[in-house]
């Protein structure tokens, strides 16, 4: 079984027609916009922590520890906010809806799901991470609450993978960079990608699935980019 999180994202979505074709796929999201099939169920969540941690039960109890786990989960701007430039673009409000868009909620669904993984599974969990999030790739500054949200998520997995390790050994960690990704978050900043760094969704799926299917397992979190390409944590 295959659960994917934040299933409504365009690369989520493009997931969800690849693992459709051979696994069970759940599908986890705010909206459902679209009828399940065969191999497809969504659940609607609201994601806070109490609903989180009862879909993660269900889940579970109907179909054991799932081989893969896809958290899609993520925000750069909306209509309140935006990427800041200066430090004088700093607001509480939009560092507190990046932690727990970017963070907080993707770190409850770890929680949950790692939580009930027993000994022996195999399961590669994987999380949308963001260079940006990067402390040691960090050249160019701005984009505060983006940065640290993701800074965080990339801690939080990296301290994962440490219990995982006495808990379930063999459990993958991956923070993925899907790259620029012609989709709704990147919309604002296309104007100055070159045409061959603007991937479509269904190519970052692809090579999501592959980079998967071909990492091998080494005692640590991976945090790697859509050529399968290590990033500093």
């Amino acid at each position: 079984m295959v659960l994917i999180i934040g299933a409504s994202s365009v690369i989520a979505q493009d997931l969800i027609a690849h693992y459709c074709k051979q696994h069970q796929v759940i599908a986890v999201s705010r909206t459902i916009n679209v009828p399940a099939g065969d191999n497809l169920t969504y659940i609607k969540s609201n994601y806070d922590e109490h609903d989180i941690s009862t879909i993660t039960k269900e889940i579970f109890q109907q179909y054991g520890a799932p081989a893969l786990v896809f958290i899609c989960l993520g925000t750069l701007h909306c209509d309140n906010y935006f990427p800041e430039k200066r430090l004088e673009d700093i607001s509480a409000d939009y560092l507190e809806h990046s932690q727990k868009v970017n963070f907080i909620i993707p770190a409850l669904w770890m929680k949950n799901i790692c939580a009930l993984l027993p000994k022996s599974a195999t399961t590669t969990l994987t999380t949308f991470s963001a260079r940006v999030g990067s402390i040691e790739d960090n050249h160019l500054g701005g984009w505060y609450a983006y940065r640290a949200s993701k800074a965080a998520l990339n801690m939080f997995i990296q301290t994962l993978s440490i219990e995982m390790a006495r808990r379930a050994k063999l459990v993958k960690l991956i923070a993925f960079h899907p790259g620029t990704t012609d989709s709704p978050l990147s919309k604002p900043f296309q104007a100055r990608v070159p045409k061959d760094k603007l991937f479509s969704p269904d190519f970052v799926a692809m090579q999501l699935a592959n980079i998967i299917d071909n990492t091998e397992y080494q005692g640590t979190a991976k945090f790697i980019d859509w050529a399968g390409k290590p990033i500093p944590w």
